[in-house]
C-alpha cells in the first residue's frame, strides 16, 4: 500500500446534489429556499442584527448613563493609605516610577491624592492630581506635592 493507493471507503463520498437544476434533480423548481421572501432571491445578505421583524436586542435592552469621551480615570489614593503604603514598600519619594515598580498602578494610570486619613511622616509626591485637602494634610506634616 502507498500513498498514490489511499482512497475513502466505498460509499463515504457522494456527488453533490447540485441545486435548480431543473425537476428531476429532486432539488428543482424553488431549489430548497421556499417560495418568496428576500432569502429565497439571489444576492441576498441579511443585515447585522436583523432578527427577521422581531425587535433587535440593541432596542429591547435599556439605555442608560452617559459617559463622555474626554473623562480622566485616575487611581485613586487616600492620605491615610500613603502611611501604609511608604510602610510597607520603604517609600521616600511617593511618585508614578515608585507606584509602578511595586505593582500599585500600571504604567498608563494617573494618580489622584485624596485627603481621608491621616498622615505623620514627611513624604514627597510626584502625582497627577491632588485635592486641597490631602495638599494641606501632606504640608501640615512636612512633605511637599509637585503634580506631574
Amino acid at each position: 500500500m502507498n500513498l498514490q493507493n489511499l482512497r475513502p471507503a466505498k460509499g463515504a463520498v457522494h456527488k453533490e446534489k447540485r441545486l435548480g437544476r431543473g425537476e428531476a434533480s429532486g432539488k428543482g423548481g424553488t431549489a430548497t429556499k421556499g417560495n418568496k421572501g428576500a432569502q429565497s432571491n439571489t444576492g441576498y445578505s441579511s443585515k447585522r442584527g436583523h432578527e427577521g421583524g422581531q425587535m433587535p436586542i440593541q432596542r429591547r435592552l435599556p439605555k442608560r448613563g452617559f459617559i463622555p469621551i474626554t473623562r480622566t480615570e485616575y487611581k485613586v489614593f487616600n492620605v491615610g493609605q500613603l502611611e501604609q503604603i511608604i510602610e510597607k514598600y520603604g517609600i521616600q519619594e511617593f511618585s508614578l516610577e515608585n507606584l509602578y515598580m511595586n505593582g500599585l498602578i500600571s504604567k498608563t494610570n494617573k494618580v489622584k491624592v485624596l485627603g481621608h486619613g491621616e498622615l505623620k511622616s514627611k513624604v514627597t509626591l510626584k502625582v497627577n492630581a491632588i485635592s486641597e485637602k490631602a495638599k494641606s494634610a501632606i504640608e501640615a506634616a512636612g512633605g511637599s506635592v509637585e503634580l506631574v
